[in-house]
Parts: structure tokens; C-alpha cells; sequence
């Protein structure tokens, strides 16, 4: 064997080492990616649902006989009535604003945090049309807003979340 032929089958072996490592660095780097990306898609999904499940709870505590709720007009905007509840339904309150400012922190869209906000606003504008009407005489357009608000969110958060998109209107025709 001649020095040339030691040096070549060294250089060609290094060689092989080297573009071995880098092929493994890059599919642990995409694997790492990919993980990454599912986790992060979990928890938005779960934010997400913790969001739906406060707004709701919000709602159905409001549509309660007996509950109340006063409503006074927003300092910065006085067409829009600011509801305000009592002990029994602060928590109500505190948990819709904790899971609306969470999405607001995991969402890595504009539409969805806006969408987020129209739901809440939505949401807030059923409670104050309780402070001024029994739960069976709210009017029924405050309700028309918010499930077109909340199928707002939906079209939103499944754009984010790479979901097929959901003819709402289609299916729910009469809303």
C-alpha cells in the first residue's frame, strides 16, 4: 500500500464520519422541530378548549334565574354596558379572563387573539342584557352575535392549528 492510498481511504473515511454526524444532527434537529410543534400544537388546543369551556360556563351562569348582575357604561366607550356580578359569580368572571389572556399568550395568530376578543365581547354583552331583562327576554340577537363570534374563533383556531377548514354556516344554517 502506498502513503496515497492510506491517505485517501482515511480522508474518505473521515469524510463518511463527518457527513454521517451532520445527517444525524439534522434529522435530531427535526425531530426536536417536529416535538416541539406538536407540543406547542397541544397546548394551544387545550387552551383553546379551557376557553370555550369559560365562556360557556360564563354564559350558562348568567342565563341562571335568580343571578345578579349589574351593568354600567364603559368609561372609554359609554355604548358598551360593563357587567359586573356579585361574590357567586366573580369566579365565572375570573376564570373568562384568565383563559381569554392565556390564548392571548399562546396564539401565534392575530385572527385568532381578535377572535378571542369579539367572543368575550360577545360574551360580556349577554351579561349586561341580563342585568336588564329576566334570562328568557334577552334579546335573541346578543345570542346571534355571539355564536357567529364564536364561530369566528373556531375558523380561526383551526386555520392556526392546521385543521381542515368547517363550513359552519353550512351545517348550522339558521344561525
Amino acid at each position: 500500500m502506498t502513503f496515497a492510498t492510506t491517505v485517501t481511504t482515511a480522508v474518505v473515511a473521515l469524510l463518511g464520519v463527518l457527513l454521517g454526524g451532520w445527517l444525524t444532527g439534522r434529522n435530531l434537529d427535526r425531530s426536536w422541530k417536529r416535538e416541539h410543534a406538536r407540543q406547542w400544537r397541544d397546548i394551544r388546543l387545550a387552551t383553546y378548549s379551557e376557553f370555550v369551556s369559560a365562556y360557556r360556563q360564563y354564559v350558562a351562569f348568567a342565563l341562571e334565574p335568580g343571578v345578579k348582575i349589574a351593568a354600567v357604561p364603559n368609561p372609554r366607550e359609554p355604548d358598551d354596558l360593563m357587567p359586573f356580578f356579585n361574590e357567586e359569580g366573580r369566579p365565572y368572571k375570573e376564570r373568562l379572563d384568565t383563559a381569554s389572556v392565556a390564548v392571548r399568550l399562546v396564539s401565534e395568530s392575530p385572527d385568532t387573539m381578535k377572535a378571542c376578543a369579539a367572543v368575550v365581547q360577545r360574551v360580556r354583552r349577554i351579561a349586561a342584557e341580563r342585568a336588564a331583562h329576566s334570562e328568557t327576554e334577552i334579546p335573541s340577537e346578543a345570542f346571534r352575535a355571539l355564536w357567529l363570534a364564536q364561530d369566528d374563533f373556531l375558523d380561526a383556531t383551526r386555520r392556526e392549528l392546521d385543521l381542515p377548514e368547517v363550513r359552519w354556516r353550512s351545517i348550522y344554517p339558521k344561525v
